[in-house]
């Protein structure tokens, strides 16, 4: 068998370490599917066990590509010393995997707060998956890998979905947990709430009716405007007219004045 190189052995090492998880994965995504009762998230648990195995197939065969050989292995050489203990710990995996599922079912005190758990567990390996292929992705990009660049990257994706899904879902089992194991006395009253909730949607109407109220008002005053300008141009017409007499009468005083100094001049002549 050809050596493999520096680089592709690097490679086969980081693309090992998550084909081994996702193997680990396989086993307890199958005890948790069966310990799950609400259908939404089983449902979600089982399409990723699904993606969980076409992962781990896609890791093998580009590993193969990459000339190794797909195994949790400490190193990725092919001498048979590495194999050999690359198997005892591949074994030891799937074992405690298998070991974790009868586990799990005994945690919490409720099989609501069982799943709770699980999603949690779930979430956590999540982020170590996300990892992973972060990981691959960069060293692929580095040592001018494109195959296994594009591989690592769209499996990081999928991750990256089944993390957002159980954020949502963990918050949704613990409001499970509060119903299951929490007396409804020393909950948050649903009464209080509703309370808030009228108050608030009497707040809301009271606030639209006063927003119509004004909108009527201005358009009230818009109309009204029309109206206004023309009383005041009345008023302003009133006022030339006004101005206009008053010059008229001060022009026909000095007539009058002339008239009547001439009406004395006779009278003294016939004196």
């Amino acid at each position: 068998m050809a050596e493999i190189e520096v680089r592709e052995a690097k490679l086969i090492q980081y693309l090992n370490e998550a084909y081994g998880k996702e193997k680990e994965l396989e086993t307890a995504l199958q005890a948790h599917i069966a310990m799950t009762t609400r259908d939404a998230y089983k449902k979600r648990l089982k399409d990723h066990l699904k993606e969980t195995k076409a992962q781990a197939k896609g890791l093998e065969r580009r590993v193969k590509q990459l000339g190794g050989k797909a195994e949790i292995a400490p190193a990725p050489g092919p001498d048979v010393v590495q194999e050999a203990a690359g198997a005892v710990v591949s074994a030891a995996n799937k074992a405690v995997a298998a070991a974790k599922g009868p586990m799990h079912a005994l945690r919490g005190t409720s099989p609501q707060e069982t799943m709770l758990k699980n999603a949690k567990t779930e979430y956590f390996n999540e982020a170590e998956e996300i990892a992973n292929y972060n990981a691959i992705e960069a060293l692929a990009i580095a040592v001018g890998d494109k195959d296994t660049a594009k591989l690592a990257r769209e499996y990081r994706r999928q991750e990256e979905r089944m993390s957002k899904f159980l954020d949502k879902t963990i918050v949704q089992l613990t409001k499970d947990v509060v119903k299951a194991e929490i007396p409804a006395s020393q909950r948050k009253s649903s009464r209080s709430g509703g309370s808030r909730s009228r108050t608030s949607s009497t707040g809301s109407r009271a606030k639209a009716t006063t927003t119509r109220a004004k909108s009527s008002a201005k358009s009230t005053a818009r109309k009204a405007k029309p109206a206004s300008r023309a009383k005041s141009s009345a008023k302003s017409s009133a006022s030339r007219a006004k101005s206009s007499a008053k010059s008229t009468a001060s022009k026909a005083k000095p007539a009058r004045r002339a008239k009547s100094g001439g009406s004395r001049s006779r009278r003294s002549t016939k004196k």
